[in-house]
């Protein structure tokens, strides 16, 4: 087989690269350096402020008023690359290694009863950029996802029961961007041209409630029960997926392509979660369990995401003016080996949502009665999957394999009074 004809091939699979790629899927472990540092736990436990976002119901154990802001520096190590038999014959490295994800939340006590909060809260927001390769086959591809959600918590306190509701607005963008070989009639290369619908952007609703219940109504001390929802939300990126995939579609099966359903719909998925917290002095433990739906989401599903688990474990050792926390985070991949080969160039050489492990660690100085600041780091060590491409005419290639490893850093300061 021709050359160009394998290099037009792999230069087709590259085009659809729009997904973002973080830690439990497109989200990060947790929002907020507390829940960070604790593996992403905070559906029983709550942690002042930040707290909203994992369980709006868990605000009801804070007094007064707090206000957390920061962010988090968040630095993939991206690699993608093509072989087979287990070796890997080229590969090359995305340049879009580093991104700053903000996160702002403000709670208060209304009264015995009532707490209210708002809060914009950066979920997602990375990409890959291959400007600086010289191999053609990855078209110096530039990609950039980010997502931004801002809401309102109302939580309702009485008796040991808390529960609480969030109206959601996210905000998202997506752009995709690549230098696409233009082809003669023989197959042959004749030039390039710059390939891309621009900047889209969308706004979507949704919206998640939780409860806790607090066992020492029942005479169990620091026992704490949480559970949480949160609905999905769509949205519509006019051009990019659609324009992305055309080059997938097999103009032989038509209609009967499944890549034929494909829309600019990207729908974030619903969340189902559940946690355990238990203090004990200066010592509190949580769990927390999470089912994201990621097969029945719009754009995902269509790509063959598997619905993830994700399991949380966190400790914190709290004095009075300082805290020590330590976690774990284990999430099931949601990108799989799938029949269809052109689903797994999709899914690793875009951006491979198959990190599973997570190791955190932080903590918190306060400098006052009303001042304090966190630290928290998250390192998720090097994933490698390899997925079989057999069937696209890529001789003597006949693997796709991607490899990653993440490192963040948040930071974040805080105000009660």
């Amino acid at each position: 087989m021709k050359t160009t004809t394998i290099t037009k091939l792999v230069t087709l699979s590259l085009l659809t690269a729009t997904m973002l790629h973080a830690t439990n899927g497109d989200n990060l472990i947790g929002v907020g350096a507390k829940a960070r540092a604790m593996g992403g736990t905070g559906v029983a436990l709550g942690q002042g402020a930040e707290s909203a976002f994992i369980n709006p119901a868990t605000i009801t154990q804070i007094e007064g008023t707090e206000i957390s802001f920061g962010g988090t520096l968040f630095m993939p190590d991206i690699e993608g690359g093509y072989g087979a038999g287990g070796q890997v014959f080229f590969s090359e490295k995305s340049i879009a290694d580093t991104n700053i994800i903000p996160s702002v939340s403000i709670a208060s006590q209304i009264n015995e009863n009532w707490f209210l909060g708002a809060g914009m809260w950066g979920t997602a927001g990375m990409g890959t950029d291959y400007r600086a390769s010289l191999n053609p086959l990855f078209v110096g591809m530039v990609t950039n996802l980010q997502l931004l959600s801002f809401g309102v918590p109302i939580a309702y306190k009485t008796s040991g029961f808390s529960i609480g509701v969030t109206p959601l607005l996210q905000y998202g963008n997506l752009d995709i961007n690549y230098q696409a070989p233009v082809f003669d009639m023989m197959g042959n290369i004749i030039g390039s041209a710059n390939n891309g619908a621009g900047l889209s952007q969308d706004f979507g609703f949704g919206w998640q409630a939780g409860l806790t219940y607090d066992f020492g109504e029942m005479g169990v001390e620091g026992l704490t029960l949480g559970l949480n929802y949160k609905s999905s939300i769509e949205m519509d990126y006019d051009g990019q997926l659609t324009g992305a995939m055309a080059p997938f579609l097999n103009p032989m099966a038509g209609a009967a392509d499944p890549l034929f359903a494909v829309t600019d719909t990207l729908e974030q998925p619903e969340e189902f979660s559940a946690g355990i917290a238990y203090v004990m002095g200066a010592h509190s433990f949580a769990f927390d369990y999470k089912n994201i739906k990621w097969s029945d989401a719009a754009g995902y599903g269509d790509f063959g995401w598997e619905d993830s688990d994700v399991y949380a474990f966190g400790y914190q050792f709290a004095q009075q003016d300082w805290a020590l926390r330590l976690g774990y985070n284990y999430a099931s991949s949601a990108v799989v080996e799938n029949q269809d080969p052109r689903l797994n160039f999709f899914n690793l050489l875009g951006f491979p949502a198959n990190q599973e492990h997570h190791y955190t660690v932080g903590g918190t100085y306060a400098l006052s009665d009303m001042f304090s600041v966190d630290l928290a780091y998250v390192y998720a060590p090097t994933s490698e999957q390899t997925f079989s491409i057999v069937g696209l005419p890529f001789a003597p290639i006949t693997e796709i394999s991607n490899t990653h490893s993440e490192d963040s850093l948040t930071f974040q300061f805080n105000f009660k009074f």
